[in-house]
């Protein structure tokens, strides 16, 4: 066994539907403005330019039904995602075999300190204090494809108290899942472990305190998340 200076941080890993086995997280990637009308909302024109990425920490990912409000933010928003979890990976997948490499999928959120990136983006800086921050990816199980298919398509909707904030299709995302995997390849060697946030409809807002936010996609099973 290998000696280290500093004991080695404990792996990541996701609960997995059917399974007593996790998921161990590699890396995470995240698409922005994959929806038109989310686009919109931000003030982009929607036309399929090339899409871009920025990344989350694997430790990010919380799988736990609380969401402690992050220091140094007035306004936290909700982002209602569909996470896409690889069992391998490569350089240049082509986009024809690029869902071969998903192991499966789950409901997902990219909570944004969302004054703190507008103000990264105002100076022209990395987003990573707006996004990258402790518990800003809340996340339930995932799905195996060999149960679910591949979810090309179906509603995806996020409730806040029980009023619908974010209402949307799968397949509206402007960029598909086998588009997503193939282009990220191209800049990075994708590998088993690494999972990517598809993007978020419409409807973006913030949160407080005692705020519950439920999320259902398809057939996943709902993600249900406490503000506290």
């Amino acid at each position: 066994m290998p000696d280290y200076v500093v004991p080695p941080a404990a792996p990541v890993a996701l609960p997995v539907v059917g399974s007593d086995a996790l998921f161990a997280v590699r890396r995470v990637y995240c698409i922005g403005r994959n929806y038109a009308d989310h686009a919109r909302e931000m003030g982009h024109d929607p036309d399929r330019e090339p899409p871009f990425f920025f990344q989350k920490n694997p430790n990010n990912l919380s799988p736990t039904p609380t969401f402690p409000y992050p220091s140094q933010s007035s306004d936290v928003h909700h982002e209602a995602e569909m996470a896409i979890a690889l069992h391998s990976g490569g350089s240049n997948i082509s986009t024809e075999n690029a869902l071969s490499h998903v192991y499966g999928y789950a409901a997902a959120l990219d909570m944004t300190r969302r004054d703190l990136q507008a103000t990264a983006k105002a100076q022209g800086r990395p987003w990573e204090i707006g996004k990258a921050f402790e518990h800003s990816a809340p996340i339930g199980p995932i799905h195996p494809v060999v149960k679910t298919g591949h979810l090309n398509t179906g509603p995806i909707r996020l409730l806040l108290n029980d009023t619908i904030k974010q209402e949307g299709n799968l397949n509206q995302m402007i960029w598909k899942v086998p588009e997503m995997i193939a282009f990220l390849s191209t800049y990075f060697t994708l590998a088993a472990g690494d999972v990517i946030l598809s993007g978020t409809p419409a409807g973006v807002g913030p949160v407080i305190r005692g705020d519950v936010m439920t999320l259902s996609i398809a057939e996943l099973a709902p993600l249900t998340v406490t503000v506290t």
